[in-house]
């Protein structure tokens, strides 16, 4: 039903009854746009194979559909790796437009809408972190770190206003194209995800020892958040 609402509203879709069991096999031809994952699959969870996404396709947007709307399962879709869920039931017309704002999201420049800056600029810095608007990769110290798509919308404008306060409903529209809703904790887990990877990352290049402290790798890069208002990314050690 959903595959026939979706082709009446010009998607072309591909539809799979059930996730195949390891090794995964992905479809032939171009990759897809979008991946709508169920949680409740035949077989196998689809938790299980949003991690093998994941581990195979980092910035290929995947839209979660949770399972009677458990907070647990939308919590635990995004950090595994979803770019935005949605809890059942839900109006088609709802998931419609989720797929075309994440899309959106996905296409559209990095650094659009950086309040009038420069629309050649190609990367932004912070401290050890480098993030490439065109190919929309990051790297710290010179180490890729692997982000959804999301996780690195989110990340860009923390860069781009560095030092300043983005509150959660700025980086909600960023990210993911919406409008922040009441209990929405989408953009907590996506900022936590970048965190524990931020942290994974300055400690791979500490333990390496490949660059001796560049512009901030000693932890001064940090995202703080301000309760019940936002988060600021911080690029110098606190006095």
């Amino acid at each position: 039903m959903l595959a026939e609402f979706l082709d009446r509203e010009g998607f072309d879709v591909v539809v799979a009854f059930e996730a195949p069991e390891p090794p995964l096999e992905l479809p032939q031809g171009p990759p897809p746009d979008l991946v709508v994952l169920d949680v409740m699959l035949p077989g196998r969870s689809g938790f299980e194979l949003l991690r093998e996404l994941r581990a195979r396709e980092a910035r290929l947007p995947i839209l979660m559909l949770t399972a009677r709307g458990d907070a647990v399962d939308r919590i635990l879709g995004l950090e595994l790796g979803a770019d935005d869920y949605l809890s059942k039931p839900f109006d088609p017309r709802e998931l419609a437009a989720r797929i075309r704002a994440v899309l959106r999201r996905a296409t559209t420049p990095a650094n659009a809408g950086a309040g009038g800056g420069d629309a050649a600029v190609t990367d932004m810095r912070a401290g050890a972190l480098v993030l490439d608007l065109a190919r929309r990769r990051a790297d710290f110290a010179g180490r890729p770190v692997e982000l959804t798509g999301a996780e690195f919308r989110v990340l860009s404008r923390l860069v781009r206003d560095a030092g300043r306060l983005v509150s959660r409903a700025e980086l909600t529209e960023d990210a993911l194209g919406r409008k922040l809703t009441l209990y929405d904790r989408a953009i907590d887990t996506h900022v936590s995800n970048l965190r524990r990877k931020l942290e994974r990352a300055k400690a791979a290049v500490q333990v390496g020892g490949a660059v001796a402290d560049p512009g901030g790798l000693s932890g001064a890069l940090e995202i703080r958040s301000v309760r019940g208002a936002g988060y600021e990314l911080l690029t110098e050690a606190p006095r």
